[in-house]
């Protein structure tokens, strides 16, 4: 879900590498972005919050990837995420992409410039009414309420480049490994779709961050679940 997109992009690269047959939903006026692939996969144009666009491009999908993208003042990311979690199969896995802004359980700690930046942009994106941050948070909310087999990644300030490998996580923001705050978007990508096949993050919320980061060096271990 949110196929055309930066992040969408990689994802669909990984997932083609991994010899996954894909199914991509993006907007109709964005089909176009995906020419270079569309001979790969299957797109289905139509808006990711659209129960009846979900419905059908989820049908016999073993695993569901989805960008929450707050778009607009209406909701766009919890309407998205509703209709992953209604018609998605029994037992699908479901990895559902965010920012570190998420918390599951309030035992996340923040620096004072991310709380100051999501506070300044989140009132200048609703004024404008570009984007709503409460709507992730809603959405986020639930998606952690749902019996579904899902994860939640919740990514780091993400920069352009080749891929480095796959990101460390921990289960909470202030975490020590985090502390560099940078990750690849293509390993942003190749997170959530490694996340497909790997049980034990099922139900976790891993905040991630780039794994040749110094902070990820210092303190990585083996990255999984720190935190």
């Amino acid at each position: 879900m949110g196929a055309s997109g930066k992040l969408g992009r990689y994802m669909i690269g990984h997932c083609l590498e991994r010899g996954h047959e894909v199914v991509g939903v993006c907007r109709a006026q964005s089909v176009g972005k995906l020419d270079d692939v569309a001979d790969r996969v299957t797109i289905v144009p139509g808006d990711t919050d659209d129960p009846d666009v979900i419905a059908r491009a989820v049908v016999g999908c073993d695993g569901v990837l989805t960008v929450l993208v707050p778009w607009g003042v209406k909701g766009y990311a919890t309407g998205t995420a509703q209709a992953v979690l209604d018609h998605a199969a029994p037992g699908a896995r479901l990895v559902f992409s965010c920012g570190w802004h998420i918390t599951r359980d309030g035992r996340d700690v923040y620096s004072w410039k991310l709380r100051a930046f999501v506070a300044v942009f989140g009132w200048l994106a609703r004024v404008a009414r570009f984007a709503d941050l409460r709507d992730q948070v809603e959405a986020c909310r639930r998606i952690f309420a749902s019996d579904t087999r899902w994860t939640v990644v919740r990514g780091s300030d993400l920069e352009e480049g080749p891929g480095v490998g796959l990101p460390v996580w921990s289960r909470h923001v202030g975490d020590p490994v985090l502390a560099s705050n940078r990750t690849r978007r293509t390993d942003f990508a190749r997170f959530m779709v490694h996340a497909l096949e790997d049980d034990a993050l099922v139900r976790e919320a891993p905040a991630i961050v780039g794994c040749d980061t110094p902070s990820a060096l210092a303190h990585g271990g083996s990255g999984s679940g720190a935190g």
